[in-house]
C-alpha cells in the first residue's frame, strides 16, 4: 500500500524475485506526495554509525540501479554539514569507516554570506535525481501498481484481505507503506504507528551565475545541512540549472498540523525567504515551492512492525535510503520476518 518510493521499490524487488504483487496508490500518480519533488540530498553523514552504514549500503543500491537505467542518479557535489552536529557526525563517520572530513567552512564553495567556521565535508553525499528515480521505478514495477484507495485492511486465516473500490482481493503478506496513510491503515490490524503531522515547504531560489557569484559556479555548491547552535537550521541543495532550494525547520507549534497548510505554509516562506535575504548568496525571489507532509520529531532512521501477514513501515527522510529499503521490506515479506536492523550489507 503505497507507491511512494519505499513502496515501489518494495515492490520492483519483489518482482525481481518473481513474486507477484499489487501495488495501491490512491492518488493518479506515483511517488507525489512525501516523494514528491524533482531531487532530494543523499548523504553518508549521519548521527551514528549504525545510520552512516545503512546509508553506505543504500549507495550501492543506487549503483545498481544506475547500472539497470544508464543514467546517474546522485551528482557528486558532495555534502556539507555545519554547526554543533558536524563533530559528532564527522566521529560517527570515522567509526563506520567512510571518508569525512572537518574542514574549515571558508575552504567550500557554499552559497552563504558567512561561512560555518568548521563543517563536515561528506564527499560521497549529493543530490539524487528524484525524476530519474521514478522512472526506473515506474518501468520495473509496470503493471503492478493500481491507482485505487484502500478502504480497510483486515487479518484472514490465510493471510489478509485488502477492500478497495474493485472489491475485496485477498493477499498472503500486506505491506503498508502509505506515508500520512499508514497509521490509520496499520491501526486496522493492531499496528499503531506515529499518527501526529506537520506541514512541510521547502522553497527555490534562482541561483546567480559563476561570474556574479564569491561562490562560484552554483552547480559545485554542495549539499549544505546547517544546524547552527543559534538561529534557524536549514537544509539546502540544487534542485535544477539555476535553482537553489531551501527548507528550514521551524518551530514546530507553527507547522503542527492544526495550523493549517496555508497558514503554516505562509509563516515558513517568511522565514525562509528573510532568511535567503540575510544569509544566501541567491536572489531572494521564490520561483518554486514543494509542500509535503510529515511526522514530527522523527530522525533518520526507519520503524518496521509486524502482525503476522501485515508490515507495517514508517520513518522521515527516507528517500536516500529507498534501495536498501525496498531489499530489507521485500525479504521480511518474503521470509516472514520482521527487519530490526543496525547493519545490512551491499548487495
Amino acid at each position: 500500500m503505497g507507491a511512494g518510493v519505499v513502496g515501489l521499490a518494495t515492490s520492483a524487488r519483489l518482482l525481481e524475485r518473481g513474486v507477484e504483487v499489487t501495488c495501491y496508490e490512491r492518488s493518479a500518480e506515483v511517488m507525489n506526495e512525501r516523494s514528491a519533488g524533482s531531487s532530494r540530498i543523499f548523504r553518508l553523514a549521519h548521527a551514528t554509525a549504525e545510520m552512516v552504514s545503512l546509508a553506505d549500503a543504500a549507495r550501492a543500491g543506487f549503483r545498481k540501479w544506475e547500472q539497470t537505467t544508464g543514467v546517474p542518479l546522485i551528482t557528486t557535489a558532495g555534502c556539507v554539514v555545519g554547526g554543533p552536529k558536524a563533530r559528532g557526525w564527522a566521529a560517527a563517520m570515522e567509526r563506520a569507516g567512510v571518508p569525512g572530513e572537518l574542514v574549515d567552512g571558508a575552504r567550500l564553495r557554499l552559497p552563504a554570506r558567512v561561512p560555518p567556521s568548521e563543517a563536515l565535508l561528506d564527499p560521497a553525499g549529493g543530490v539524487i535525481d528524484v525524476d530519474a528515480v521514478r522512472a526506473l521505478l515506474t518501468s520495473l514495477t509496470s503493471g503492478s501498481v493500481v491507482h485505487e484507495p484502500v478502504y480497510a485492511l483486515e487479518r484472514t486465516t490465510g493471510g489478509a484481505a485488502v477492500w478497495s473500490p474493485s472489491g475485496r482481493a485477498d493477499q498472503d503478506v500486506v505491506l503498508v507503506a502509505a506515508g500520512a496513510a499508514t497509521s490509520p491503515l496499520a491501526a486496522q490490524v493492531g499496528l499503531y504507528t506515529p499518527s501526529a503531522l506537520e506541514h512541510t515547504v521547502r522553497f527555490s531560489f534562482p541561483a546567480p551565475s559563476s561570474e556574479h557569484s564569491a561562490a562560484g559556479s552554483p552547480e559545485s555548491w554542495p549539499c549544505w545541512i546547517d544546524t547552527p547552535a543559534v538561529g534557524l537550521g536549514t537544509y539546502q541543495h540544487r534542485s535544477g540549472p539555476g535553482v537553489w532550494s531551501v527548507g528550514a525547520h521551524l518551530d514546530p507549534s507553527a507547522m503542527a498540523w492544526e495550523v493549517g497548510r496555508e497558514e503554516a505554509a505562509a509563516e515558513s516562506e517568511r522565514v525562509v525567504l528573510r532568511y535567503a535575504r540575510e544569509h544566501l548568496l541567491v536572489e531572494p525571489r521564490i520561483v518554486d515551492r514543494l509542500y509535503c507532509v510529515t511526522t514530527p520529531n522523527s530522525d533518520d532512521g526507519f520503524t518496521v512492525l509486524r502482525n503476522g501477514p501485515v508490515l507495517a513501515v514508517y520513518g522521515d527522510n527516507l528517500f536516500k535510503l529507498a534501495p536498501l529499503l525496498g531489499r530489507i521490506l521485500a525479504d521480511a515479506c518474503c521470509d516472514d520476518s520482521t527487519p530490526a536492523v543496525t547493519r545490512y550489507p551491499a548487495g
